[in-house]
């Protein structure tokens, strides 16, 4: 059987399993639970594809560490926040008080699961680009994994910085100022996490393009191939995502339009003046 048919067929069974979840327990954050997993799970489906046909399968096995890791550190951090004991992601409960049931429910199979599950699978296709492109390892391939473990360590240190924040905010009871993270990574980027996590696939994206150039498709088959679109979408995801975000939280606190005002959305960009500073001068 095809790989990439056995990855389908892999996803459909998990985003059945999310949907039925959702629908048993009343808790739509399977995929969540799943996001750090599934395609860890395809990517080494496409790896020992190449091992097995007895190929050059170093970039693919180099694809499939390198995402294994990124599912390690994403599983990780999940966990310790409580995503894997029920603990349902607030943003749905906020979008359930805002439809009806039926339309919630319409969500939670179109969105939740049905686009949120077939991104996972897009988001591992440059492995299938590898995959039909066999080519030995080159330079580049080196450069694109050394800009992925630098993201990866920059999304470590971004989330490390986030749950250290939140753990003073819960010794204080809730009243740590501003309420939200500001220092560290935070000073630069308002969701430098976030910033870092998408931009990982679009470095794997890299490294599955540099095998198909190496394979002589050129810039138009190669360089930009119809695998982008995963890492493009997830992009669109993780913006659409964060504005949504934004508006709760600047809902709850009055000083994050400051921050919004003063601080990049997600590339890392040294901060604005603050308006006080400015009065200052």
């Amino acid at each position: 059987m095809e790989p990439l048919l056995i990855v389908i067929l892999t996803a459909a069974v998990a985003s059945a399993a999310c949907w039925i979840l959702s629908l048993v327990t009343r808790d739509t954050s399977w995929v969540d639970r799943a996001w750090s997993i599934v395609p860890v799970v395809y990517v080494w489906i496409f790896a020992g594809a190449a091992l097995a046909g007895g190929g050059d399968a170093g970039r693919l096995v180099l694809m499939a560490v390198l995402v294994t890791m990124w599912g390690a550190r994403l599983t990780f951090n999940f966990a310790r926040k409580g995503g894997y004991t029920g603990m349902e992601d607030y943003r749905w409960a906020i979008l359930r008080g805002r439809m009806k049931p039926w339309q919630f429910q319409l969500f939670n199979l179109l969105f939740i699961i049905g686009y949120q599950m077939t991104l996972l699978v897009l988001i591992t296709l440059p492995a299938e680009i590898a995959l039909q492109h066999p080519a030995p390892l080159n330079a580049w391939d080196l450069v694109f994994a050394a800009v992925f473990l630098a993201l990866l360590l920059g999304e470590t240190v971004a989330d490390q910085q986030q749950w250290e924040f939140h753990r003073r905010k819960k010794q204080t009871g809730g009243a740590l100022a501003p309420g939200f993270a500001t220092e560290g990574l935070f000073r630069y980027s308002r969701h430098p996490n976030f910033f870092f996590e998408q931009s990982q696939w679009w470095a794997l994206y890299a490294i599955g393009a540099t095998a198909a150039v190496a394979s002589g498709e050129g810039l138009l088959g190669g360089a930009l191939n119809w695998s982008i679109i995963g890492p493009f979408l997830l992009s669109i995801l993780f913006i659409g995502s964060t504005v949504f975000t934004e508006s709760i939280t600047a809902g709850k606190y009055p000083a994050y339009a400051e921050y919004r005002r003063t601080t990049s959305m997600l590339v890392p960009w040294p901060p604005r003046t603050r308006r006080v500073a400015e009065s200052a001068v």
